[in-house]
Parts: structure tokens; sequence; C-alpha cells
């Protein structure tokens, strides 16, 4: 999967807004596993995966059904932001680390 950049927890979080709250950390898991599957595409063949995108996570979650952004004061808002970000904690705790930039 690409670097997760904050349009993409946006994105996931807006994806995530338009399921029941006891669907969201399956959805979640679902976004991550094809953003990495697109990005494994890309790499092979140069070219975006036809259904779930560059490799981003965006890219996965703009396939999807979604709400439109709300304020950052909303709280289901924020329960699928943490949603996103507990996902990406426990996704690095398997990944290899990245290399720190600077």
């Amino acid at each position: 999967m690409r670097p997760v950049l904050p349009g993409d927890v946006a994105a996931a979080a807006c994806a995530l807004l338009a399921l029941p709250m006891r669907k969201r950390p399956g959805a979640m898991l679902e976004m991550l596993h094809r953003a990495e599957a697109a990005d494994r595409y890309r790499r092979a063949l140069g070219r975006a995966h036809p259904r779930w995108g560059t490799g981003s996570l965006a890219s996965a979650a703009l396939q999807l059904p979604r709400r439109d952004e709300p304020f950052l004061d909303d709280p289901d808002y924020v329960d699928c932001m943490l949603t996103v970000f507990a996902a990406l904690k426990a996704r690095q705790g398997r990944c290899r680390p990245s290399p720190t930039r600077g």
C-alpha cells in the first residue's frame, strides 16, 4: 500500500460513515487489503488496478459508497476516523517499518 496521507484517512472514514457501526471494522480491513492488492498490481503492471485504484487507501475507499465529509466535531465521524487509525496502527505492527524521512 502506498504511504497514507490525511486525505486517505478522510476518504476511508467517509466510506465507513455509510455503513452501520457493526460493519465498519471489517470494511476497514477490506479497504486495506484492496489498497495493498492494488499497489502490488500497479507495481507489477505499471497501471492502476481497474477496480481498486492506484494502491492508496483513498483510491480503494473512493470505489465504495460514502457520505460527504462532516466537520471534525461529528462524533460518528470521529468514531470512523478512530477505526481507520486503529486499523493503520495494527497494520504497522504486522508490516516492516518504513524508512524514516529526512
